[in-house]
């Protein structure tokens, strides 16, 4: 009898915890959030990699908004990217765009800084300074090739007769 309610007590445990966490998934992501509020702008990428619907946009770290549709121009090859933000952040006309890695492993996120212009985007207006996301492995790799030509160079440079 003792035994049945010990397993009774730990699968109660067992279910508290697995609650807890998808509260804590569902407040972590913007499955929750109404990503639709706030006012949309666009925003011209030479690369969006590393976006999707859902990224956040933040502003001095703090999550201001997401992303809700990208596409490319046909036009320009530019990735376009639409962005709400919340209705209580007024973004001024000079503000500029940049993605940018959330730590090594993780995913891209929008960041928007601020200009000093004293008019603001409208809504379904558009950010004109923007700057797209950075190849990290590619920055690697050149780093590595560089680093070895600088070393052959210098190998063949101790090789001549003087």
């Amino acid at each position: 009898m003792r035994r049945n309610m010990i397993e009774t007590v730990m699968g109660g445990v067992v279910l508290l915890v697995a609650v807890a966490f998808v509260v804590f998934a569902f407040r972590s992501t913007s499955i929750g959030d109404n990503a639709g509020d706030g006012y949309q702008v666009l925003v011209s990428f030479d690369d969006a990699s590393g976006l999707t619907v859902g990224t956040d946009v933040r502003m001095a770290g703090v999550k201001i908004g997401t992303v809700v549709d990208q596409r490319l121009n046909t036009d320009t090859y530019f990735a376009e990217v639409l962005i709400s933000v919340n209705n209580a952040i007024r973004l001024p006309s000079d503000t500029s765009a940049r993605i940018i890695p959330d730590g090594l492993l993780g995913g891209n996120y929008v960041a928007l800084e601020p200009g000093g212009a004293e008019d603001f985007i409208a809504d379904g207006g558009q950010i004109q300074y923007a700057q797209g996301s950075i190849n990290v492995v590619d920055l690697l790799g050149r780093f590595i090739f560089s680093a070895a030509d600088v070393a052959a160079e210098g190998a063949s440079d101790g090789d001549t007769p003087q």
